[in-house]
């Protein structure tokens, strides 16, 4: 099978979780979107619009995001896009620790799959997850956004880079320049890991 088709069996099984709470009042499992290449972008939790369509960053924080993939020359065509969580959370809470333990599972396996050489952490649930999973310290997204940190897997590097979620960018101007540097920060990143 090749990474598409063990994507579509595991997004097969995750549209069938009932691990939560959380399928009682989601209207679709939002799995993931892109190509599963050698970026991946990994939010926290599907909002309203999210929720509605199935697919992730496709509300007001997913055209910013847009917005920053063509600042760097990519679209969704060239990367990966999920979530910690794949069910909305009600009123768009945050996930909680429960929710973000059972579902987190569906993500190591895409990871797994994917085998990206790049994860972008959009937000600070998203970077806290990561981070830990491959025993970094996560100080917090004010002090570690922009960050990059890399680490060894069994199939190579993978460069971890924390970055403010792109919906908190929306309502603090100032966000919005720093998300937009990190984003350029991570465009020449890319450019030399691609010449090693």
């Amino acid at each position: 099978m090749n990474k598409e088709e063990k994507l579509e069996n595991l997004q097969q099984e995750a549209s069938e979780c009932k691990k939560c709470t959380l399928w009682k009042t989601r209207k679709n499992v939002v799995f993931g979107d892109g190509a599963p290449s050698s970026i991946m972008f990994i939010g926290e939790a599907p909002g309203f619009n999210e929720d509605a369509s199935g697919k992730p960053f496709v509300g007001r924080a997913g055209k910013l995001l847009d917005e920053l993939l063509n600042k760097i020359g990519l679209t969704r065509n060239n990367v990966y896009i999920s979530n910690i969580v794949k069910c909305r959370p009600p009123e768009n809470r945050d996930p909680y620790p429960n929710e973000i333990k059972v579902c987190f599972p569906y993500l190591e396996k895409q990871i797994e799959i994917i085998k990206p050489e790049v994860i972008i952490c959009l937000g600070r649930h998203s970077s806290k997850q990561i981070l830990e999973k491959f025993n970094q310290k996560f100080s917090g997204i004010t002090q570690d956004h922009g960050k990059h940190f890399i680490v060894s897997t069994l199939y190579g590097k993978i460069i971890i880079v924390p970055m403010y979620h792109p919906a908190a960018a929306l309502y603090n101007p100032n966000l919005k320049e720093d998300i937009i540097k990190d984003f350029l920060k991570l465009n020449k990143e890319l450019q030399t890991f691609k010449k090693e």
